[in-house]
């Protein structure tokens, strides 16, 4: 009879599991649109803030460092990039050792957005820890890790 309660918490646990996950995927980048499109009044999709996160603030990356990060085609981040550049939120550089090479970096308008998305990410980050202890957080980055490698396989493929 005890094993028959646990088989039934396990169940139930797996099936709250699978609702949430379920309901964060279909959620979260609504959200993050949502947010988006507040902060910037609708001049910027979320597909333009993504490339601007893959962008980052740090050194220029060349266009197919950029278009990898973000699994596209650099004739796909061209249109993307020419999009930003032509908002003010990129620009384009000639690499100075090899001057058939296109880096890109950001404009003070496109750091801002960065930071604005990295913010929402903490915050998202934060609403998720709330109240966890260190064994607690050691567990959620073990499901987390667990799950990217998950992604990550079927990715591959």
């Amino acid at each position: 009879m005890d094993l028959l309660i646990r088989e039934n918490r396990m169940d139930k646990a797996l099936e709250t599991i699978n609702s949430e996950l379920v309901w964060i995927f279909d959620n979260v980048l609504h959200i993050e649109a949502v947010s988006v499109a507040e902060e910037y009044n609708g001049k910027l999709s979320m597909t333009e803030v993504h490339t601007i996160a893959a962008i980052g603030t740090g050194d220029h990356r060349s266009m197919g460092e950029v278009a990898s990060t973000l699994h596209i085609t650099v004739g796909t981040l061209t249109v993307a990039i020419n999009n930003l550049v032509k908002k003010g939120y990129a620009r384009r550089y000639k690499s100075e050792k090899d001057r058939r090479i296109v880096k890109v970096g950001l404009t003070k308008q496109g750091k801002k957005v960065y930071y604005i998305h990295e913010k929402f990410h903490a915050d998202m980050v934060d609403a998720m820890t709330n109240g966890l202890s260190g064994s607690d957080m050691d567990i959620l980055a073990k499901v987390l890790s667990n799950l990217n490698e998950f992604v990550a396989q079927k990715e591959c493929r």
